[in-house]
C-alpha cells in the first residue's frame, strides 16, 4: 500500500491523512463470504490488475452485523483518488437502494457513519458515495490513465438521502 499511495498521491507512507471522508459502497454481490473472499485474497485486482488488492475498512452485511476488515488509521483501496483520506463502508447488496431499503443494513450504516463522523469530526458533506469521489476537493490522482474513474454506487441523489438522515443523528458525548 505504501507503493501505491507514494505513486498515486506523492504520499510516501500507508497511513491515512485525516480521515477526512467516509464513502459509502455497495459490493455487487449477495452474501458477505464472497466480499471476504475478494478482499482476503492477495491478487491483483480485477478491474486495474494491479496489487494491492481492494478492501474497505468496513463490510456492513444484510443482516445488519458491521465487520471491521483494515483499522481506521490505514489506507484501504476502495476509491480511485481518495484512499488516501477516506474510511470505506462496503454494505453486501446489488444497488443503492436495495442498501437503503434492508432496514436493519441501512440501520447499521447510518450508524456507523454517525460514529465515524463524530469520531472525525467530519461534516455531513463529507460522506459520500463512490460515485461522487470526482466531485470531492480531496480527490488526487497522479497516474493519468486512473484519472476519472469512478463507480456508479452510491449516487448523489440517494446520498442526498443518507446524508439527510446522518444529520439527524446527533454525537453522544
Amino acid at each position: 500500500m505504501r507503493a501505491y499511495a507514494e505513486l498515486h498521491y506523492g504520499i510516501r507512507s500507508y497511513h491515512i491523512v485525516g480521515p477526512h471522508l467516509v464513502i459509502w459502497h455497495f459490493t455487487a454481490t449477495t452474501t458477505f463470504s464472497s466480499v471476504w473472499n475478494t478482499f482476503a485474497d492477495d491478487l491483483p485486482d480485477v478491474q486495474y490488475h494491479v496489487l494491492p488488492q481492494v478492501c474497505a475498512h468496513f463490510v456492513i452485511d444484510t443482516s445488519g452485523t458491521i465487520y471491521q476488515l483494515v483499522p481506521l488509521d490505514l489506507m484501504c483501496r476502495q476509491v480511485v483518488g481518495l484512499d488516501y483520506t477516506a474510511i470505506g463502508i462496503e454494505n453486501v447488496g446489488m444497488s443503492d437502494q436495495q442498501v437503503i431499503g434492508d432496514s436493519a443494513q441501512y440501520h447499521a450504516a447510518l450508524e456507523l457513519t454517525r460514529w465515524l463522523r463524530c469520531r472525525y469530526d467530519l461534516p455531513v458533506r463529507n460522506v459520500i458515495g463512490h460515485n461522487e469521489s470526482l466531485s470531492s476537493p480531496y480527490y488526487i490522482e497522479h497516474v493519468a490513465s486512473w484519472r476519472g474513474q469512478t463507480h456508479e454506487d452510491f449516487n448523489h441523489h440517494d446520498m442526498n438521502i443518507v446524508r439527510a438522515a446522518v444529520a439527524k443523528l446527533a454525537c453522544r458525548a
